[in-house]
């Protein structure tokens, strides 16, 4: 037998061991890690709000900051995390070890709630309380922490870890009747729903040792489901970092900054062997913008004389200069989300203030708990992803002709327009709670139960969960979608950091808001919300989301989709594909195992073998 048949065999059997990794039956170990996550974070940090001022007897303003601080905090480790997956360890590896380090953070915060000295003395007038000391603080400060840090190894790792056991090339996603992304997001809603109803009652009704040791249990287990299908799993090997390689493109472009780049783009330099590791799935193909990247392709005559591997900081690889610009392109994009996460970040602290003084009561002896209400949120998203699926994308389809409806941008920002009516809809309710409780004198008593039904809350919840349908589970995918397959983790960092940023801002307007609004009248006060200008608050953020849409707009409407050489099952050039909706399918003879060049023209795509 041959040397080429010997070694077709070998890659056959690999190809045969590739497909049988992965897959559904794969889910069951990740989904159980990822529900068990959620359901312990969000038992955790639900109600964390009442446990710093009920508990820690800390000021509204001071314990939604730090809440802010902490959460911001949270989602930015997630960049720590994904270089550490896609540089080295792999996504698999930095999943148990974030883990790991959580449930120690959770463990500490669970041990200072059994504790009475770690906590000041109760206080339910809440009305001249002893706030926390800062030896208590500090073990709060430091459970938090941690969590912070295993935050980092989880939330970029196990969304994209899981949508790398599936196929999730155009082809293949266009042709599902499913979208993987809002059945991810689904089951997370369905962990969270539980946390929000059994966790937050118990907190809040049995004991907070119980409260916040029932999700660290959890968040256990999650440890032990995931390492129990480690065998099933398809892992994807890290192709070095990505920091690196675009601080490559970027110092080789300075480089040759006076070179002048070829008319032709097939003159630019590539490379399959090289890019092999970080290109499994399909070649970046070269594009029209940000062409001053291209020098760094360029082969200049230096870079000619050795024939051994090239040096990385004077020349790149066509595909490795498309992935800088694939970046530069979501970043802008990406930007609009902050805002975004900023605008509701209130619904974990005033608005859980806002239902403490309105009448929660279901049954003369059952009433809600007040965090408990962001169920009513996770019930539109838990209703509005299947509805989606089922009923939006068909009609969507009849206008559009698009397989999946709309693009990810258009589902983005139908996101940022339903989230203006939630903040709008936010003010109009706290004008209507103020004006109950001036009806039966209790601005003055900020433990009063005001008579009137927290249901009203309820449209607010209901339209801030519609526009988490559409703008984050859009989001998501548009980051996992557009971005480079070796960054795919540090993407899924981006859409965390985004929700940093927002909490961030979030804390810069409070503060800057209850600062510069005055004593008498302060639209935030620390203790009486009834005396307060919260609606005020909420206009002041319906105006900041206006502008922030217009800006979204614009950049949806200038950005460019990534082209790219999709490889076939058979490893040969299948396609290419420039959008989420634009795609033509390659001929018969183009099908054959040939660079393939993309050419825009005004209304298809031309495909030209070289």
């Amino acid at each position: 037998m041959s040397e080429n048949g010997e070694e077709g065999k070998k890659e056959d059997v690999k190809g045969k061991k590739k497909q049988q990794l992965g897959g559904v039956r794969t889910m069951p170990f990740i989904l159980a890690n990822e529900i068990c996550d959620r359901f312990g974070a969000s038992g955790f940090h639900a109600n964390m709000i009442t446990y710093l001022t009920q508990v820690l007897n800390l000021p509204l303003v001071k314990a939604s900051n730090t809440l802010s601080n902490f959460g911001g905090t949270s989602n930015f480790t997630p960049l720590i995390g994904a270089f550490v997956a896609d540089s080295f360890a792999g996504r698999f590896w930095t999943i148990i070890i974030g883990s790991i380090i959580y449930v120690l953070g959770m463990v500490m915060i669970t041990t200072s709630a059994a504790l009475p000295q770690l906590r000041p003395p109760p206080c339910p007038t809440q009305e001249n309380c002893q706030e926390a000391s800062n030896k208590q603080l500090s073990v709060l400060y430091a459970a938090l922490l941690l969590t912070s840090l295993g935050t980092g190894g989880l939330r970029p790792c196990v969304v994209t870890f899981a949508a790398d056991q599936f196929d999730m090339s155009k082809m293949k996603t266009e042709s599902r009747s499913w979208n993987f992304f809002n059945w991810y997001y689904f089951c997370m809603g369905m962990a969270s729903l539980l946390a929000l109803t059994v966790v937050v009652y118990i907190q809040d009704n049995v004991s907070w040792t119980w409260g916040l040791g029932i999700p660290t249990i959890a968040m256990a287990l999650s440890v032990l489901a995931f390492v129990l299908g480690s065998s099933l799993y398809r892992k994807v090997k890290p192709g070095g970092s990505p920091f690196v390689r675009v601080a490559q493109v970027l110092v080789a472009a300075v480089k040759k900054r006076h070179v002048v780049a070829p008319a032709d783009p097939r003159a630019l330099y590539t490379n399959r062997e090289l890019d092999a590791d970080i290109a499994t799935n399909g070649r970046l193909l070269h594009s029209d913008q940000f062409k001053w990247l291209d020098r760094a392709a360029v082969v200049a005559d230096s870079d000619t004389k050795e024939s051994s591997k090239p040096d990385l900081w004077r020349l790149a690889t066509v595909h490795r200069v498309e992935e800088l610009k694939t970046i530069i392109r979501i970043l802008p994009i990406w930007a609009a989300s902050i805002l975004h996460v900023a605008s509701h970040s209130h619904l974990g602290s005033f608005t859980v203030q806002q239902a403490r003084s309105m009448d929660r009561h279901l049954s003369p002896s059952f009433q809600i708990p007040p965090a408990s209400m962001s169920i009513f949120s996770t019930l539109t998203v838990l209703t509005g992803l299947p509805l989606y699926e089922r009923l939006f994308v068909p009609l969507a389809r009849r206008f559009t002709g698009n397989p999946v409806g709309v693009t990810c941008l258009q589902r983005m920002g139908i996101g940022f327009g339903i989230n203006i009516f939630a903040t709008i809809a936010s003010a109009l309710i706290e004008i209507k709670r103020k004006a109950v409780a001036a009806d039966h004198n209790l601005l003055d008593k900020p433990t009063a139960i005001i008579p009137i039904r927290v249901f009203w809350l309820v449209p607010q919840y209901y339209l801030h969960g519609l526009a988490e349908v559409f703008m984050s589970v859009g989001h998501l995918e548009f980051l996992y979608d557009q971005s480079p397959e070796s960054m795919r983790s540090t993407a899924a960092a981006l859409f965390w950091i985004a929700t940093a940023m927002g909490n961030y801002m979030s804390t810069v307007m409070v503060t800057l808001v209850h600062k510069y609004t005055g004593e008498k009248r302060n639209w935030l006060p620390d203790r009486n919300l009834n005396r307060g200008r919260l609606e005020n608050y909420y206009w002041l953020v319906t105006g900041i989301q206006v502008i922030n849409l217009i800006y979204y707009v614009i950049c949806a409407w200038f950005y460019k989709y990534k082209p790219i050489n999709e490889i076939s099952e058979t490893g040969s050039s299948d396609e290419d594909v420039e959008s989420a909706n634009n795609t033509k399918p390659l001929s018969n003879d183009a099908k054959e195992d040939k660079q393939v060049q993309l050419v825009r023209t005004e209304t298809c795509y031309d495909y030209l073998p070289e």
